[in-house]
């Protein structure tokens, strides 16, 4: 459960979704770059949420910025249209920290506006050669680490605060 009684999630991503969005960071570096998350939630074994990303939609960051994102809005209703007529859920969104922790800042805690999403991070920070993925649930100015799996294993990490 999270601080404010929502229950908590896991996020379920295959590693070919995972490379594709290193890929897309690094190639929009030194920008940070972002997109939405699609696909499906299933019952965990012991009972818990799962969010199974089965689609990735990437972003262009019209705010063309190293410090903060913004979606181009046309490329949102496209994703949103799409989702409609595959049958997938909005299950969150992404963004890339190019120097920065995998970890919420200030402005994305602020701007966080729906409980009911998953907000990850990947973090470039160092040499970019071994980039961090961490999801957070974000509701009421308080992000709440997310455990991200990879085919059911924990294999890329667990968001720390």
């Amino acid at each position: 459960m999270t601080s404010s009684g929502n229950p908590a999630y896991k996020v379920r991503i295959e590693k070919a979704h995972f490379e594709a969005m290193v890929a897309h960071a690094q190639n929009g570096l030194p920008n940070e770059t972002c997109g939405l998350i699609a696909g499906r939630v299933e019952r965990g074994a012991g009972g818990e949420g799962v969010k199974v990303v089965e689609k990735v939609y990437f972003m262009t960051n019209i705010d063309a910025s190293s410090e903060h994102f913004s979606m181009d809005p046309r490329e949102q209703l496209s994703a949103i249209k799409d989702m409609r007529a595959n049958g997938l859920a909005l299950l969150g969104n992404f963004h890339s920290h190019p120097e920065t922790p995998a970890r919420p800042s200030a402005e994305d805690i602020r701007l966080a506006y729906d409980p009911s999403a998953s907000y990850l991070i990947l973090s470039l920070a160092g040499d970019g050669e071994d980039p961090v993925l961490r999801a957070f649930h974000i509701e009421n100015g308080i992000a709440s680490p997310e455990e991200v799996m990879e085919k059911g294993t924990a294999t890329f990490t667990r968001g720390d605060l």
